[in-house]
């Protein structure tokens, strides 16, 4: 079963929210340990656990809705889970516009047909997601707030897995925290740490498949969709700063972002202020839809 199988049962990709990918990488290097390992480590479970961690967040600065939403989570939390921590080689202002706008990022992989990912602005902070498998549903940006050398997003999603992988239809909704800081390399480069903890609630009949059966797969591709997005970004980060002018091309053919968003995106990966110009005919630009595809299986070959 692939990452972005198991993710889509029990709204596992919506747990996985960094930015919601969901594309299988077509090779891993092996971490210490590995992922599972690493998730046993940090992984939480139980109700005092789940109560402490709400309990870090910053409801007196939230909305009357935001804290009622918390609330719900607090008494009712299927699945509870922090995330291995990820370090991503980008600027802060880069990680900080694909958190406010994930819709670029998913486009991006469609663009490079390694996802079949929606996620379609319906409001500001609010999104429609479709995973193409089975999974849909809702997202909500309950709370944002940002520091100096860190931040913290809240999200909520609301939704559905309807398929093949499961006896019944599944729903239900997850709260997910993303805290992230700016850190310093070995090389003086500047890098961001991001961390993940999820609140699954999952309805009914649910309940009992995913606390009995799919609990560790929904952990586990979690985890690894996270690993693989961070990475994903910073890979996108090194090529916008080595090809500038052919990651522009690339931007110019994603057809869901608006123009402004587009440019901006690869302002930001290139560290200036302002976006460079396509190189309309480069090849240098035209290897760059090929060097970011390389690591990750092609949507039509997972189907």
């Amino acid at each position: 079963m692939t990452a972005r199988t198991a993710a889509a049962l029990a709204l596992g990709m919506i747990c996985s929210l960094a930015g919601g990918q969901g594309s299988e990488a077509a090779e891993r290097p092996p971490a210490s340990g590995g992922i599972t390992a690493a998730l046993a480590d940090v992984a939480t479970a139980g109700r005092s656990a789940c109560s402490r961690a709400i309990d870090r967040l910053p409801v007196d600065r939230m909305t009357p809705a935001a804290r009622q939403t918390i609330d719900h989570f607090r008494q009712s939390t299927t699945i509870h889970r922090r995330l291995p921590a990820e370090t991503i080689r980008c600027n802060r202002p880069l990680l900080e516009f694909i958190l406010a706008k994930p819709e670029a990022l998913v486009d991006v992989w469609r663009v490079l047909g390694i996802s079949r990912v929606s996620l379609d602005p319906v409001g500001p902070g609010r999104w429609q997601l479709c995973d193409g498998y089975g999974t849909t549903g809702s997202i909500h940006m309950l709370h944002r707030e940002r520091h100096d050398g860190n931040g913290l997003v809240v999200l909520y999603g609301r939704g559905g897995y309807a398929g093949p992988l499961s006896p019944k239809d599944l729903t239900g909704s997850c709260l997910v925290v993303i805290r992230h800081e700016t850190v310093t390399s070995a090389d003086g480069s500047p890098e961001q740490q991001i961390e993940l903890e999820a609140f699954l609630d999952v309805d009914g009949i649910g309940l009992e498949i995913v606390t009995r059966t799919l609990q560790p797969l929904i952990a586990h591709s979690a985890a690894s969709n996270v690993h693989e997005i961070c990475l994903f970004v910073g890979q996108f980060a090194d090529a916008a700063n080595r090809n500038p002018a052919g990651v522009a091309r690339l931007a110019d053919r994603m057809p869901r972002t608006e123009t402004a968003d587009r440019r901006l995106l690869v302002a930001l990966a290139c560290g200036h202020g302002t976006p460079p110009p396509a190189a309309l005919g480069d090849p240098a630009g035209e290897r760059v839809h090929e060097e970011l595809a390389a690591r990750w299986l092609p949507a039509q070959a997972i189907e």
